[in-house]
C-alpha cells in the first residue's frame, strides 16, 4: 500500500472536503461531499457522542445514501452546522425527492469545545453558517491542522487538529481518512514528542521521529467531563461497497484511533467514525479485498490522528506540538 497523490481523502475520485472555521469562536466545521450521492454507515466507540441523523445509516434502513458528513466543533450547538449544509446542498438541486421536494441527507457529529476560551457569547448559533461556508469552500486539497472541526481542539497535552491521509491498494482500490481529534488522551507517549502511531508513520509525515526509545510512563489525560472531549472521522473509499459493508469498514476503522490516541474509546469520548463508499470500483474479490479495505482504513486513520497533532498551529489553551518538539 501507497500513498495517493494528495495523501488526503480526496484522492478518492468525486470527493472533495470543505472547511471553515472562526477564530474568535476557537471552532469550525468540516464536510465531506461528493459528484454523487454515497453509501455510508457509522460506528460509535466512545462513551458520550453527539450526532444527527445516524440512524438512517444501519444497513435496515430506508435511505441509501447520504449527500455529505459534517464533523463540528460546538458541542450540540454544531449539530445545526448540518442545517446550512443541507441548505447548501439544497440551492444546488441535491437531495431526494419527497413530495417534490428536494430533502439533502447530511449526517453529522460533533466535538466539544466550549472550553478553549473562545467568544462562546454569540446572540445566534453561528454554527449553520459555518456549516454553510465549509460546502461552498468544498474542493480537492485538504488542510491540516488548525482548521475546520479541529481548529478548537485539544487532547490531553497538546493542541488537536482535522488531519488527513490515503493510501492506493494492490487491488487498486483507494482508502482515506479525515479525521478531527479532541481526545481525553494524548496522541503522543507521555510527556515526549513520539506519536502512538509511528509503526503506521510513511516517510517523515508527522515528524520521523519513529517509536520512542523508552518505554511509556503515565498516561496523561485532560480528564474531561462527559460529552467534553471525542475523536471524530469519516474513513472512505472507491470501492463498491453498501451500507452493511461501510459499517464492517467503520467498525475496523476504529482499531486506528486506538494505534494513535492513549486512552482511546473512554466513557468520556464520543468516538465516531463515519464510512463512505462512492462504488466507483467493484470487488474482485469480496472477502479478502473487504480485509484489506478495513486494515488500510484503520492505518489511514492513525495516521491522520497524528497528522493533525502534528500539524496544529499555535493559539488556544494547550502549546501545539511544533511549539513544544520543533520539526
Amino acid at each position: 500500500m501507497r500513498p495517493g497523490t494528495r495523501d488526503a481523502i480526496t484522492d478518492i475520485a468525486g470527493l472533495r472536503v470543505g472547511q471553515a472555521h472562526d477564530a474568535a469562536l476557537r471552532s469550525g466545521v468540516t464536510v465531506l461531499t461528493g459528484d454523487a450521492p454515497f453509501a455510508a454507515s457509522v460506528d460509535v466507540m466512545g462513551g458520550a457522542p453527539g450526532t444527527r441523523e445516524t440512524d438512517l445509516l444501519a444497513p435496515d434502513r430506508l435511505v441509501p445514501g447520504v449527500d455529505a458528513l459534517v464533523l463540528s466543533g460546538g458541542s450540540a450547538f454544531g449539530l445545526d452546522a448540518a442545517s446550512g449544509v443541507a441548505d447548501g446542498l439544497r440551492a444546488m438541486g441535491r437531495g431526494f425527492i419527497a413530495a417534490g421536494q428536494r430533502v439533502p441527507i447530511v449526517p453529522a457529529a460533533i466535538l466539544f469545545d466550549l472550553g478553549n476560551g473562545g467568544d462562546k457569547a454569540w446572540p445566534a448559533n453561528p454554527y449553520a453558517a459555518l456549516g454553510h461556508a465549509a460546502l461552498a469552500a468544498a474542493g480537492p486539497e485538504v488542510a491540516e491542522g488548525s482548521h475546520g472541526a479541529g481548529y478548537g481542539a485539544t487532547t490531553a497535552t497538546l493542541r488537536g487538529g482535522t488531519g488527513t491521509a490515503s493510501l492506493q491498494l494492490d487491488s487498486g482500490h483507494v482508502v482515506g481518512a479525515l479525521v478531527a481529534v479532541n481526545a481525553v488522551g494524548s496522541a503522543t507517549i507521555s510527556a515526549g514528542p513520539h506519536f502512538w502511531a509511528a509503526p503506521w508513520e510513511i516517510g517523515a509525515e508527522f515528524g520521523g521521529r519513529g517509536p520512542a526509545m523508552s518505554p511509556p510512563g503515565a498516561l496523561p489525560t485532560k480528564l474531561a467531563a462527559p460529552g467534553e472531549a471525542t475523536t471524530i472521522a469519516i474513513v472512505a473509499t472507491d470501492a463498491t461497497l453498501d451500507k452493511a459493508g461501510c459499517r464492517r469498514m467503520a467498525v475496523a476503522a476504529q482499531d486506528g484511533i486506538a494505534r494513535a490516541i492513549a486512552p482511546a474509546h473512554t466513557p468520556l469520548d464520543g468516538d465516531l467514525v463515519f464510512a463512505a463508499a462512492t462504488g466507483a470500483r467493484p470487488l474482485a474479490d469480496p472477502v479478502p479485498d473487504a480485509l484489506w479495505l478495513g486494515h488500510a482504513a484503520s492505518v489511514c486513520l492513525a495516521r491522520a490522528i497524528a497528522r493533525a497533532v502534528y500539524h496544529a498551529a499555535p493559539g488556544g489553551p494547550l502549546p501545539c506540538w511544533r511549539e513544544r518538539f520543533g520539526r
